[in-house]
This record gives C-alpha cells, sequence and structure tokens, in this order.
C-alpha cells in the first residue's frame, strides 16, 4: 500500500494586529490569498488551535451589507440551493407576511417547504427533540454531520417515514441571509453563536469568530479593530488548455504537482475554484495505470475517496481523471490527449 501523505488544500494565519475589516481584508490579499473562509467544523477545530493563547475575537471573511439580496442556502456545505428543484407549500415562502423575518424552513408532515422564523423552536430530523433552527444545526453537526440538506436526502424514505411518526413541523437544513464570503465563495458554513439573531438582524456588519466561546461567531460593526485571521491558498486554478501529461508538467515545475482530493472537503475546497473554469473540465492528479488496471494519485496518494459520475470507472490506455466544471462537479475519465484547465498543488 502506498505511503500516506497529507496536504492541506489552504491554510490559515493568526494575525495579531488589530485592524478595521477592510483593512484585514486588504492586508489578508496583499500578504495571503484573503481573509479566512470557514467551510465546515473541521476549519473551524483549526481556527481555535491556531488561536492558542490569544484570548480575545478575530475577523474572519463573512460580511453583510444593506446592498446584498437575501439568499437560500443549504447548511450542509457543498449541496447548492437550486430554484428549479424545491417543493414549498402553497404560498409559500411568504415571509411572514412580508415582514422580512422567515429565513429558515421546516416541513410538515407532507414534506412541503414552509420558511419560518429561526428562533421558533421545532423538532428536527436528526433527534426528537424541539430546538431553534440555530440550535438544531449546531447539535446536528455536533453529533451528526448536519441538518438535512437537499432534496435528495428529503425524498429519502427514511425521512418520510421519520415524519409519518410525527404529528408537527421539523426543521430542515434550509437557510437565507445576506451574508457573503470575503473571496467571493459560495459556502454556506455558518457558526453563530446561539445568543445571535440569526440570521435576521445582520445588515452591515461583520463576522468575528471569539475564542473562549469556542470559536462561534458574531456579528458586529466592521469599523471596529481587531486581530484576524488570513488564508492561503494551497491550491491554484490555471486556465490553460493542455493536455493532462502538458499540465502534470507545467503544475511540477511552477508549483508542487497536479492537485491530490483525499476526502470530501477537498472535493468541495475544489469545486470553488473549477466554477472560474475555461474548459467543460479541469485536469486533476489522477491517472489510470494500464498494466496494474487501477487508479493512482500522482502524489502516491491512496485513492480512497471517490466522486465518479458512475461507480467502478475502468479506465483505458492513455486516460486521466478530470473533475467537471458545472453540474455536481463529478470526475470523468478523459483521453490524456484532451486539451483542458486544471488544478495545482503548491508547496
Amino acid at each position: 500500500m502506498a505511503k500516506m501523505k497529507f496536504f492541506l488544500l489552504y491554510q490559515f494565519h493568526y494575525i495579531n494586529k488589530n485592524k478595521t475589516w477592510t483593512e484585514a481584508q486588504q492586508y489578508c490579499r496583499e500578504k495571503h490569498t484573503d481573509l479566512a473562509t470557514v467551510t465546515n467544523m473541521k476549519d473551524m477545530k483549526r481556527l481555535n488551535n491556531i488561536s492558542a493563547g490569544y484570548q480575545s475575537e478575530a475577523w474572519i471573511g463573512l460580511i453583510s451589507k444593506p446592498a446584498f439580496t437575501r439568499t437560500w442556502f443549504w447548511s450542509l456545505p457543498g449541496v447548492e440551493f437550486s430554484e428549479s428543484e424545491t417543493n414549498w407549500n402553497p404560498g409559500e415562502p411568504n415571509d411572514g407576511g412580508n415582514q422580512g423575518s422567515e429565513n429558515c424552513v421546516i416541513v410538515n408532515k407532507n414534506l412541503s417547504w414552509i420558511d419560518n422564523s429561526c428562533q421558533t423552536p421545532n423538532h428536527f430530523i436528526c433527534y426528537n427533540d424541539k430546538k431553534t433552527w440555530q440550535e438544531a444545526q449546531s447539535y446536528c453537526r455536533e453529533n451528526h454531520t448536519d441538518l438535512i440538506s437537499g432534496t435528495k436526502q428529503l425524498q429519502d424514505g427514511a425521512v418520510k417515514n421519520v415524519m409519518d411518526s410525527r404529528s408537527d413541523y421539523s426543521h430542515i437544513g434550509l437557510f437565507r441571509d445576506t451574508w457573503r464570503w470575503s473571496d467571493i465563495s459560495s459556502f454556506s458554513f455558518r457558526h453563530w453563536n446561539n445568543d445571535f439573531n440569526y440570521p435576521e438582524s445582520n445588515s452591515g456588519q461583520c463576522a468575528t469568530t471569539v475564542f473562549n466561546d469556542g470559536g462561534r461567531w458574531t456579528n458586529v460593526d466592521c469599523d471596529n479593530k481587531k486581530p484576524f485571521i488570513c488564508y492561503e491558498d494551497k491550491v491554484i486554478l490555471i486556465k490553460e488548455n493542455k493536455t493532462w501529461e502538458d499540465a502534470l508538467t507545467y503544475c511540477r515545475d511552477h508549483y508542487h504537482d497536479l492537485v491530490t482530493i483525499t476526502n470530501m472537503d477537498d472535493q468541495r475546497w475544489i469545486q470553488e475554484k473549477v466554477k472560474n473554469a475555461s474548459t467543460p473540465f479541469v485536469w486533476i492528479g489522477l491517472h489510470y495505470i494500464w498494466s496494474l488496471r487501477f487508479w493512482v494519485w500522482v502524489s502516491d496518494e491512496e485513492v480512497s475517496y471517490e466522486n465518479w459520475a458512475s461507480p467502478g470507472q475502468m479506465g483505458d490506455c492513455d486516460v486521466s481523471g478530470a473533475m467537471e466544471t458545472g453540474g455536481g462537479h463529478k470526475w470523468f475519465k478523459r483521453n490524456d490527449s484532451d486539451l483542458f484547465n486544471f488544478i495545482c498543488s503548491k508547496k
């Protein structure tokens, strides 16, 4: 078995200088990549680890402005909301009679969606208790994965069986807000503290992570001066069209290697990058060894995580792995001579 190697696709840097959010954003963009984008609970643990010894709060790259349009998000990172795949109850979403206060979603026994106040206690799918939407999200993330997210999960027969046993409503992982990440990524992950009026009073504010509160976030005026956390991107999209071998050579000459994807979090990070590609696919560091009949990563990492468009992909002579830049960002085998953009990893 190949020796396991682990490469972080991005790194966090705690900057112990007091700056406004805008000043912090400018510093991060000049010195690193941008203010920290937080994609999952693993990221939160990493933030807490680098903050050891600092009993304060720090800016992250989340900002809300009155000009931002409220947008629906699924709580589970990587699941994108689609207006064409909804199941709203007739007359919904009605936003509480246009009061602008119903930003979370519950489902009835028929699994129809109803917008509702995020502060109203309801049952939720992963636990038989009543909590607010924020409390339910926190519980699910700490004890399972997340609140149920996406139409495919909601169509699961087990969910229907759970709802058939209930006479009331349950939270699902659909919410809307006006918050945006500084790097313009679409990650839906939020980690507000339980006292935050989520997400109803969030305009004209910036987010901080509070270290003595487990890293949970609060919103404050962007003109306050605080330390901040930058992230350094360890991957880069090259918008040049090359064969797989030429892409591999380019990455090794200019950066480190073609990118290796070892888990779902890596996949979600790369998905954000490939959205900006100019070709329908991008090369990744996955190659098929015809003589041995199996796929390998150019980094010698074991192919344990897979995201093929169809399971059990068998290769052919002179084929390699590419990720689609749209749709579900699945992996496809493509002829090595095809010309695509590609993703390099940095040292």
